[in-house]
Order: structure tokens, then C-alpha cells, then sequence
């Protein structure tokens, strides 16, 4: 979709939907934001919300509750609806629920004649992901789950302080599942352009490798801690949305660890999972293949069978 609005259509206006417009709104990241959910007034009270503050943002953002035929000109349907996990249901179960709720979405996405980008952030991000490629028969490039970007985003802030360096100086990566198969390839970690590996082996001990797995399990349940503090995490998510759509709009041809579908690299096919690839306004130009070791390439294929059985678990 080309034009010179920057539009986008939000479904799901729950924590997650709303601290990702509210970052919209602050970073001044679209021009016109539409707000959908199944329960309709509270998308327009969280769209008259917004736009009282527009006056304090320094944005000139148009923002509505809408509806589906709106997505027929945006650039990206942003969906974060779906249910939570009831007590005593599998992950299976959950799965094929959300399938129904995003099969209610999409439909009517595509029916409006929508050729953008999608971004998913509904967990499990991967397969949920896969999911709206199935349904909606798009380009699986133009499909876009958030994967391991806020995994990385909290990885980078850890070892920033482990190491006391601008976390932006650090450049590491969680890949696989956003979820417990996730790992990070620490051969490929780098501080500036030296490996963190060499880093802590010239420190003398101050650093070591067993701190750092230490940090990676701690990036891996962050979530779960923060859920059990405060029963959902979504600002985290919500700005690391944004920064997926700067990267879009801007056509920045951004590395990002977003899940995307594989076809070959890493060894894996017709899996949606986080690697780091190249982000532009096409939605997932390549994926970038890291030169994992033989323990690391292990873990992805683990990862990888593990989404990979999920997903065929699902009735589409």
C-alpha cells in the first residue's frame, strides 16, 4: 500500500493494544490510527481517550473507533486480540480458540480489500503468527509476528548493566520461540565488534559465561515474573510494536528479530519463528542466517519442531 498517510488498524484494544496506541500517539509513529474491537464502545471511549491527550503529544494523529472496511487503505493491521489461557486448558485448546477469533478478524480484513502489512503480537506469537499467514494467503513476508524482539530488547538491557555499556553497544540476539525454547547464541554476541565471549575471557574473571546463562534464563522468564507481579506485561510490548512499525514506514531496512516464516535457512521450512531479519516497508525483506554453532543449531531446530507440532495441531 502506497501513500503518504501512515495508517494503521488496531484489533484488540485490551492492555497490550492500548499501551501500543498509546506509544503510537507519543512517538508520533502514524497519521491515522483505527481503533477495533468486538466490544465497540470501549473502542471509542479509548479512541476519545487518546484524543484528548493529542493536544500534549505534539501529534497531529487522526484517531477513530472503526471498523473492518477501514483497513482497506492501511498500511498495517496491527491485531492484538485474542483470549487468555482458561485454568485447566491446554495450550492446544487455547490455540484453536484464538484460531477462531483470528479467522473472525481476517476475513473481514481481507474481504476489505487490505494489501499491507500484518503484525501479530496475539500469543503464542509464532504460531498465531502462522496462523493469519494461513488464513489470510498473504505473502508470508508481509505477515509479521513480534517473536523475540522484546526478548532481545530485554537481553541488551541486562547485559548493558551486567557490563556497564550502553545496552545499544551491545549487539546479541534471543532467537526461536517467544516462549521457553527460546535461547541465545552466544557465539554470535557482540560487544561493539568484539565477541562477548573474548570480552570476558580478557577480563580476568570479572565477566564470565556463567553469569551471562544466568542472565539469558532470567530474559526467558522475565515475563512470567512480570505477570506474577502485575498479572500482564504490555508496555514493553506495546513500544517494541512501535519500533516494528518505525521500521516499516521508514523503510529502514532494520535488523529485527521478529517471526517470520522459514523457507531453508537455519535448516528449517513452513515454521513461523524469531531470527533476526531485515525490516522494510515490504513488511520481512530477508532473513539475516547467523553462523550458529553446532549446540546452537540444536536448540533452534528444537524450537523450531516444538512451533512446528503446535501449529499442525491447529484446525485451520
Amino acid at each position: 500500500m502506497e501513500h503518504n498517510q501512515r495508517k494503521i488498524v488496531l484489533v484488540g484494544t485490551g492492555f497490550v493494544g492500548m499501551s501500543f496506541a498509546y506509544a503510537l500517539l507519543n512517538q508520533n509513529a502514524c497519521d491515522e490510527l483505527v481503533l477495533i474491537d468486538i466490544d465497540k464502545k470501549r473502542a471509542m471511549g479509548e479512541a476519545m481517550d487518546l484524543n484528548h491527550g493529542l493536544a500534549f503529544s505534539g501529534s497531529h494523529m487522526k484517531i477513530y473507533a472503526g471498523e473492518y472496511s477501514d483497513c482497506a487503505d492501511a498500511d498495517i493491521v496491527a491485531i492484538c486480540a485474542g483470549d487468555a489461557r482458561k485454568p485447566g486448558e491446554s495450550r492446544n485448546d487455547l490455540l484453536q480458540r484464538n484460531t477462531e477469533v483470528f479467522r473472525s478478524i481476517i476475513s473481514p480484513v481481507m474481504e476489505s480489500g487490505f494489501d499491507g502489512v500484518f503484525l501479530i503480537a496475539t500469543n503464542p506469537v509464532d504460531v498465531m503468527a502462522h496462523v493469519a499467514q494461513k488464513i489470510s494467503g498473504m505473502d508470508p513476508k508481509r505477515v509479521i509476528g513480534s517473536g523475540t524482539i522484546l526478548d532481545t530488547a530485554r537481553l541488551r538491557y541486562m547485559l548493558g548493566d551486567y557490563f556497564s555499556i550502553d545496552p545499544r553497544n551491545i549487539h546479541a540476539y534471543v532467537m526461536g520461540e517467544h516462549g521457553d525454547s527460546e535461547f541465545v547464541p552466544w557465539s554470535q554476541a557482540l560487544v561493539a565488534t568484539k565477541s562477548v565471549l573474548d570480552h570476558c575471557s580478557a577480563t580476568g574473571g570479572k565477566y564470565c559465561i556463567a553469569d551471562m546463562e544466568k542472565i539469558a534464563e532470567e530474559v526467558k522468564y522475565a515475563g512470567a515474573k512480570i505477570i506474577e507481579s502485575k498479572k500482564a506485561t504490555y508496555y514493553g510490548i506495546g513500544m517494541a510494536l512501535v519500533r516494528i512499525v518505525r521500521a516499516i514506514f521508514g523503510n529502514e531496512n532494520s535488523i529485527l528479530t521478529v517471526s517470520t516464516l522459514l523457507n531453508g535457512e537455519y535448516g528449517e521450512k513452513d515454521v513461523y519463528v524469531g531470527v533476526p531479519c531485515i525490516v522494510n516497508r515490504s513488511g520481512v525483506r530477508e532473513v539475516i542466517q547467523l553462523n550458529l554453532n553446532e549446540e546452537e543449531m540444536q536448540k533452534m531446530h528444537k524450537s523450531c519442531e516444538i512451533l512446528r507440532n503446535l501449529f499442525n495441531g491447529v484446525n485451520i
